[in-house]
């Protein structure tokens, strides 16, 4: 048997397809969600995944405002963040999170609920800083990317 046709491939970032996702996050419960989303960022659903490679898809996620978190969690959670000076460190709900969202003065495709969330599922290094630029979430169900023929994903279908 020829052992030269058995050769290992291990992708690089020119050799990597990345497409465009649309994900609907209408009833979708927020965990749940955010790890089948940090899945495809990261590109763990493909044959071709490399740990040290950004083979992940581009995904984008409408309606936004329509997540669900179950019980009292909207303003029960807490998410901490630190400013680096003495005495900042901050606390902050989901739900201020969630009205952040709306802030015109924010880029668009920018949700700091789902950035935190997400975040938190990806590796805490610069790969992982360049993934997270790879999601765009927008609360309405308009988004401005339709140049790259993004396909409309069922995230109930991941696993």
């Amino acid at each position: 048997m020829d052992t030269l046709s058995y050769k290992t491939t291990c992708p690089n970032a020119q050799s990597v397809e990345k497409e465009w996702l649309v994900i609907d996050a209408t009833d979708q419960h927020l965990g749940r969600l955010c790890s089948k989303v940090a899945k495809i960022l990261r590109g763990k659903n493909k044959p071709c995944f490399s740990p040290n490679v950004d083979c992940g898809d581009n995904v984008i996620i409408i309606n936004a405002d329509k997540v669900v978190l179950t019980g009292k969690k909207w303003t029960d959670r807490e998410y901490l963040r630190f400013t680096g000076y003495p005495g900042g460190q901050r606390v902050n709900s989901p739900l201020d999170l969630q009205k952040k969202s709306f802030n015109k003065h924010l880029k668009a495709g920018y949700n700091p609920l789902f950035i935190k969330v997400v975040k938190g599922m990806l590796p805490k290094n610069r790969l992982g800083r360049a993934i997270i630029e790879n999601m765009h979430v927008y609360n309405g169900s308009e988004h401005p990317h339709q140049a790259q023929n993004p396909r409309v994903l069922d995230i109930n279908t991941i696993k």
